[in-house]
């Protein structure tokens, strides 16, 4: 597949953000950024190239602190400061020439999945938005997740995340733990879908992605509760959730979208990472479609002014 794409930087506050812009055709642009800890690369390049085929421009980015974008501490991830960043990559979208500033749109997957709803709501121009698998009620989603853990390693994690937040407040170097592992390892997450994780986002591709996040993120995450703003988002929605998904679980979306406005469903089988694996192709034509529909369109997009 052939990749029309340029490195671009921007600046916001006293952060550079790093991103890859996949010029389109349409004066629509989709903004990208990969789940918790995932850089743009294996984040994005195998659904950004598809977009820009269809007319859509792209805008791939890093969060500050993760992959080439700036920030002190790397691997640290505050939701604040991600919701920040995403603001950051919508007011240079918005800047690019030939972009329509009004036919903009938000696609994440995973923790970032959630993100998105809370930009929504936050920004009435953004003009559609695409969240996969994501996770939207961080309390039920840890309470799941501590069934793949053995009760050591969780104290273990636990341990870490403490220590790590109190060295925050120090201002010591982050501790990281890996995002994913086995049960009985100290991880992230040790649930069986997000084990095939380095193989869906083809980790071995990107050899510079550090696949660790600082320890604190454990208590953040699991407190963040995303979907409660879905009744603010007014613009078109489109969850899309698989059934046997561990990591992030579908019903929890399944059952925020209903609250949207203008929301949209699409259920497929497999786990949190299907979308990237057998199941890509389906996911692909089904956000598309949706893209189709309310951003790429004339219509929709004379009738959404």
């Amino acid at each position: 597949m052939s990749v029309t794409r340029e490195a671009v930087r921007f600046v916001r506050g006293d952060i550079e953000y790093a991103a890859w812009y996949h010029p389109g055709t349409s004066g629509a642009c989709v903004i990208m950024a990969g789940g918790l800890g995932v850089p743009k690369g294996p984040g994005t390049d195998l659904f950004a190239p598809r977009f820009q085929e269809a007319g859509l421009g792209v805008l791939a980015f890093d969060y500050r602190n993760f992959g080439e974008s700036g920030g002190r501490w790397r691997q640290v991830a505050r939701v604040a400061d991600q919701l920040a960043d995403w603001h950051a990559a919508i007011a240079y979208a918005r800047s690019l020439p030939g972009i329509d500033p009004d036919r903009i749109a938000l696609w994440a997957f995973s923790a970032s999945g959630g993100h998105v709803l809370r930009v929504a709501a936050a920004d009435p121009r953004v003009a559609a938005v695409i969240a996969q698998t994501p996770n939207v009620d961080g309390p039920t989603v840890s309470r799941h997740a501590a069934r793949y853990q053995r009760p050591g390693a969780m104290l273990r994690l636990v341990g870490h995340a403490l220590a790590d937040t109190v060295g925050g407040l120090l201002g010591r170097p982050p501790r990281t733990v890996p995002l994913a592992g086995p049960p009985g390892t100290v991880a992230l997450v040790s649930t069986p879908d997000s084990q095939v994780g380095p193989r869906a986002l083809r980790a071995g591709e990107y050899p510079e992605w550090r696949q660790e996040i600082a320890a604190r993120v454990v208590f953040g995450q699991s407190l963040y509760r995303p979907g409660r703003v879905i009744s603010r988002v007014r613009c078109p929605l489109l969850v899309l959730v698989c059934d046997d998904d561990r990591t992030a679980l579908a019903e929890p979306a399944a059952r925020a979208v209903r609250r949207a406005p203008r929301g949209e469903l699409v259920r497929m089988p497999g786990g949190h990472y299907e979308p990237f694996l057998d199941g890509h192709e389906r996911a692909l034509e089904a956000e598309l479609s949706f893209l189709r529909r309310h951003v790429l369109s004339v219509d929709a997009t004379a009738a959404a002014g």
